[in-house]
């Protein structure tokens, strides 16, 4: 709820609509998934609770991981169009999901045009942090793609009330990101470290303190207009 009326002002009637069609939900384990590449589409997922994320499994087994999803964000809304998934989405923390049939879906997008428009600009918005990832792998070193990742994670977090002050839960172990930045568990410590040495954050078992927001947003070289939020005295 918090996402989407950042995005769009909802009334009271849009509120209970989105209370309603996400009174069924799922409890899922830490790293059970919710669907997997070749799998027919299904519901839409929405993530009440937890964090999730997308990833593929190459022919050498090894993972790359495409998004992270937190609550709010919610998982294909016209996938169905699609014969097969392309990926796979999993539980990174214990998770409550919620599902919505096709059918729900498509009744509240035609006739909630307030859930509509935050739906789709919250699709678009997704489709833009695909492309902030897509510029990180290709053109920012290591250090600035790490820290422009804990930017972008820290202002979402930030967005639906996760974050308390210049730190918040973080359920993302090293292998993890790793997987999500293209490096190696090996690479991906030393550049933690770095991190914590140049003052700028610290990053310890389940959570994610910003110690220095300036030297981190300047590391990264960090711009948040890509994810069009307007938080106040964020980073």
């Amino acid at each position: 709820m918090n996402k989407l009326s950042e995005l769009v002002a909802l009334t009271t009637d849009d509120v209970a609509m989105l209370e309603a069609v996400t009174a069924r939900s799922r409890k899922f384990a830490a790293r059970q998934d919710l669907i997997r590449e070749g799998d027919r589409p299904g519901p839409v997922f929405v993530v009440l609770e937890g964090w999730a994320c997308r990833y593929k499994i190459l022919p050498s087994g090894t993972r790359q991981v495409m998004a992270f999803l937190m609550p709010g964000d919610s998982c294909d809304l016209h996938v169905n169009i699609l014969a097969e998934m392309d990926h796979s989405i999993q539980a990174i923390s214990p998770a409550t999901i919620a599902t919505i049939s096709r059918s729900e879906m498509q009744a509240m997008l035609d006739h909630y045009p307030n859930i509509a428009r935050a739906m789709y600009a919250a699709q678009l918005i997704d489709e833009g942090t695909m492309r902030a990832w897509i510029v990180s792998m290709g053109r920012r070193s290591s250090i600035e793609r790490v820290a422009h990742l804990m930017c972008e994670l820290y202002v979402r977090a930030r967005g639906i009330g996760l974050a308390d002050d210049d730190s918040f839960a973080f359920p993302l172990s090293q292998l993890i990101l790793a997987d999500a930045l293209g490096m190696t568990a090996v690479h991906i410590n030393r550049v933690l470290k770095e991190l914590r040495l140049r003052g700028a954050m610290e990053l310890n078992r389940g959570s994610l303190n910003i110690t220095d927001p300036v030297a981190l947003v300047q590391i990264a070289g960090f711009d948040e207009n890509y994810l069009h939020r307007r938080i106040n005295n964020t980073i």
